[in-house]
């Protein structure tokens, strides 16, 4: 990556952390996740707390390697079930692979909020686009899912791109699993934590 290139999304990604319009639906989308991973034993395991480490990482090894298999295949000319079930593996994967990410999503604030609510709509995005492709292959019409799978995957990198960002220079995801801690970053460290725990909040 050219330095300019990488400025220009360093630039990107502070202007996700500082963008207010975004902290409304966040807080929607906290609401609702805040049904469906309870804090607890079930938002504990979720983030990893009996490894001892976050399961979020671990996870996203599945979906990323199984989607980007069925380029592989795709656009080798590679066996198309092979690809179709590629495909499906990682959408499959995706579902807990989610999960655990909203657990751990669920423990930021501020910049960090905003910037994995971003990270969140990709990747759903992408799940989207992948679910279209699955479609479109199981109907026969492989140039179709294979183009519908490259776009996908260009999702994901972006969404990759910010959930990098997210782990190595605002931290999340970076701790045990253990008890949640707010997860903030510099200049807006001090901003009123937003969602509904007790100063914390995928």
């Amino acid at each position: 990556m050219t330095r300019p290139t990488a400025a220009a999304l360093e630039r990107a990604a502070q202007e996700i952390e500082h963008a207010d319009a975004l902290d409304a639906p966040s807080n929607t989308l906290a609401d609702l996740l805040q049904r469906v991973i309870p804090p607890g034993p079930v938002r504990d395991a979720a983030r990893g707390a009996q490894l001892g480490h976050p399961a979020h990482p671990m996870l996203v090894t599945v979906p990323i390697g199984a989607w980007v298999g069925s380029n592989v295949l795709d656009l080798t000319g590679g066996d198309a079930k092979a690809a179709q079930r590629l495909v499906a593996l990682g959408n499959l994967a995706a579902l807990p692979t989610a999960y655990t990410g909203a657990a751990d999503w669920l423990a930021t604030s501020g910049p960090a909020r905003r910037l994995g609510f971003v990270h969140a709509v990709l990747n759903y995005t992408a799940l989207g686009v992948f679910t279209a492709s699955w479609l479109a292959r199981r109907r026969g019409h492989r140039v179709r899912g294979a183009a519908l799978g490259l776009s996908g995957t260009t999702v994901l990198a972006a969404s990759g791109w910010i959930g990098g960002h997210l782990t190595y220079r605002l931290g999340v995801s970076v701790d045990t699993g253990e008890p949640e801690q707010p997860t903030t970053s510099a200049p807006d460290a001090m901003a009123p934590p937003l969602g509904t725990e007790t100063g914390t909040a995928q």
